[in-house]
């Protein structure tokens, strides 16, 4: 062996005793070594109090990560609730502009029949077509969530009601009530799409 391999070799021997000992320093900083006494005895007072501490710790951090997960949890079941609601809602009301744009042939069936003289003297047989179409018309569009409201003798109320004139009277029952209907008030699904038309009492 000549003088340049033994310079390799020894060159090697020394990279190697370099790695084994930086790998045992790795090991030995992830080892903790029990505190010991004087006489060289483990302290266990000391021991069970750090064991305390880091079990203390981690049930913290444990529950802060399941306090998380429950508020993920909710916060999920909340957005898909309400995802769920605008849906229903959507669907519920996707109809509303075709049956605002119905209302003026409902309001003119309900002015013409209730002239009830002027209704009764048309031929009889045209009468009891156009009644069958508009109960047909009528009862499709009340199983599409829409009912009417407004009759005589109501107590006025402006959240229902569009009052367009007041009439005197001295009776304090008539007072704030409705004297006639103009037009129907109309409700889709329970929300007032159009408040009813309405003559009211007031006293003098």
């Amino acid at each position: 062996m000549n003088e340049e391999e033994i310079k390799k070799s020894a060159e090697a021997e020394k990279d190697t005793e370099n790695t084994e000992t930086k790998e045992k320093e790795e090991i030995v900083d992830d080892v903790e070594f029990e505190e010991v006494n004087d006489e060289g005895e483990v302290d266990a007072k000391n021991t069970i109090k750090k064991l305390r501490e880091k079990i203390k710790k981690l049930e913290g951090e444990k529950q802060e990560y399941l306090l998380g997960w429950q508020r993920a949890q909710a916060d999920y079941a909340n957005l898909k609730k309400e995802s769920d609601l605008r849906r229903v809602s959507d669907i519920k009301f996707a109809s509303r502009k075709l049956i605002e744009d119905l209302l003026p042939t409902l309001d003119a069936y309900t002015m013409a029949s209730s002239n009830k003289e002027a209704w009764e003297s048309v031929d009889k047989n045209w009468r009891i077509g156009i009644e069958y179409i508009f109960n047909q018309l009528n009862s499709v569009l009340e199983k599409d969530g829409l009912t009417s409201f407004g009759k005589v003798g109501d107590k006025f109320d402006p959240s229902l009601h569009e009052s367009v004139e007041s009439k005197d009277t001295d009776d304090v029952v008539k007072d704030d009530t409705i004297e006639s209907i103009l037009t129907l008030g109309y409700k889709l699904h329970g929300n007032v799409i159009r408040p009813a038309k309405v003559k009211t009492w007031a006293k003098r």
